[in-house]
C-alpha cells in the first residue's frame, strides 16, 4: 500500500472519535463491565504471569479495572511510556498510580523506566486500537508506537485490541508497517482470528 491511504485513515480515526465521545455514561459503564470481565477470562485462559495493558484515556474502552484486577491477582503489569524515538519505555504498575499526558497525548504512570525491552517478558499484550478488521488488521491512531513495537518482538505473545463492538469490521485500510493482532477484547466478546501472521506464530 502507498502513502494515499493517509486521508483515509485520518477520515476513519476522526469519525471514530467523534462515536467514542458521543457514548453515554451509562454506555460506557456497560462496557467498562463488559471488557473487564472479557480481559480476566483472557488473562486465565492463557495463564499470563505478567501482561502489558495501557491507561485508557476518557473516550477509550476502559482498561483500568482489569489492570487493577491483575495487580490485586499478583499478576505483573506493565505500561507503556512513549519516547521522542517513536520506541515504548515501559514500567510497573503500583498501588497508586500517579499519571501524567504523555508524548503521544495520552495517560501515562509515573513510574522507573524499564526500556524497551522489558516487554520481551510478559505473556500477553493488550493494546488500544481505533479499529481492527475480521483478519486480524489493526488500525492505530496515527503514532506507529505500537506496530513498531511489535514489529520488532522475535518471540510475541498473544496480542488482543480492546474496542467497542462496532469497531470490528469487515476492512480497515492497511499498510506495509501496519501490524496484525491475534484477537481483539470487546464489551461482549473476545475474538481470536483463524490467520495469524507468521511473527505471532513464533510464540
Amino acid at each position: 500500500m502507498t502513502g494515499d491511504l493517509a486521508p483515509q485513515k485520518r477520515a476513519l480515526r476522526a469519525e471514530l472519535r467523534e462515536r467514542r465521545h458521543n457514548l453515554t455514561r451509562d454506555e460506557r459503564s456497560a462496557a467498562s463491565d463488559g471488557i473487564t470481565e472479557q480481559l480476566v477470562a483472557l488473562t486465565r485462559a492463557t495463564g499470563a504471569k505478567q501482561v502489558s495493558c495501557y491507561l485508557s484515556a476518557v473516550d477509550e474502552p476502559n482498561t483500568r479495572p482489569f489492570a487493577n484486577w491483575a495487580r490485586a491477582e499478583g499478576i505483573r503489569v506493565l505500561f507503556p511510556i512513549s519516547r521522542t524515538d517513536g520506541l515504548l519505555d515501559w514500567t510497573t504498575a503500583t498501588d497508586e498510580e500517579e499519571e501524567t499526558l504523555g508524548i503521544a497525548g495520552v495517560p501515562e504512570p509515573l513510574g522507573e523506566l524499564l526500556g524497551p525491552i522489558a516487554i520481551n517478558d510478559v505473556d500477553l499484550i493488550v493494546v488500544p486500537a481505533a479499529s481492527v478488521d475480521r483478519t486480524g488488521m489493526r488500525l492505530g491512531w496515527g503514532r506507529g508506537y505500537y506496530d513498531k513495537t511489535l514489529g520488532s518482538m522475535e518471540r510475541c505473545p498473544p496480542v488482543y485490541a480492546v474496542i467497542f463492538d462496532s469497531e470490528l469490521v469487515d476492512e480497515v485500510p492497511r499498510e506495509r508497517h501496519d501490524q496484525a493482532v491475534d484477537g481483539v477484547v470487546t464489551p461482549t466478546r473476545t475474538v481470536e482470528f483463524s490467520t495469524r501472521s507468521a511473527r505471532h506464530r513464533r510464540i
